[in-house]
């Protein structure tokens, strides 16, 4: 590796632990990359796979939410917060599952000039404002969110997506995480 990607230790391939390198490797067969996450997070190995295994759960796909829409609200909120690896790589993941690069780019940009349908504008709003002023979030917010067609589910997984995100991008800012290069124009 020669730019540096963390401001922490970062764990070469062969000395992660097995459980993180099996994870690694997982990624790279899949994608061609591990991705740099992995490579700050492998030096706590306990903790990685711990956050690593519910980021897992909440962006799986259900029923009332596509993992587009799991991966918009993951960049709207990670633009929000000026998160520089977590804008360009769930970045790069909305651009491949939308099949639409200008609309995934405009999302990560200014989501509010990209056109979206009221359901997916209201989980972009909500996210935002859960990220802004988490204080200021009331019921009237999520009755606007069941309003446009979500079920309870979807606006709590709406909310912990969100919620995960703030996580994520506390973490990435806090370590200087850099995004893979590869992300980029992908």
């Amino acid at each position: 590796m020669d730019e540096r990607i963390s401001w922490f230790p970062v764990v070469s391939d062969g000395d992660m632990a097995p459980d993180v390198r099996a994870l690694s490797d997982k990624a790279k067969e899949r994608t061609g990359l591990v991705p740099n996450v992995f490579r700050v997070y492998a030096w706590r190995p306990e903790r990685f796979l711990k956050w690593f295994s519910h980021f897992r759960d909440v962006m799986r796909e259900s029923p009332g939410l596509s993992a587009a829409d799991r991966e918009m609200i993951g960049v709207v909120v990670s633009a929000e917060n000026r998160c520089l690896y977590c804008t360009i790589a769930h970045g790069a993941e909305l651009r491949q599952l939308l099949g639409d690069p200008v609309l995934a780019d405009t999302i990560a940009t200014d989501y509010k000039r990209a056109g979206l349908d009221a359901r997916r504008r209201a989980m972009c709003d909500f996210a935002v404002k859960l990220t802004r002023s988490p204080a200021a979030v009331e019921e009237a917010d999520i009755q606007h969110l069941r309003d446009v067609g979500l079920t309870e589910e979807d606006v709590w997984d709406v909310a912990e997506v969100a919620a995960m995100f703030n996580f994520s991008n506390r973490m990435a800012s806090a370590t200087g995480m850099r995004p893979n290069t590869k992300y980029f124009g992908r």
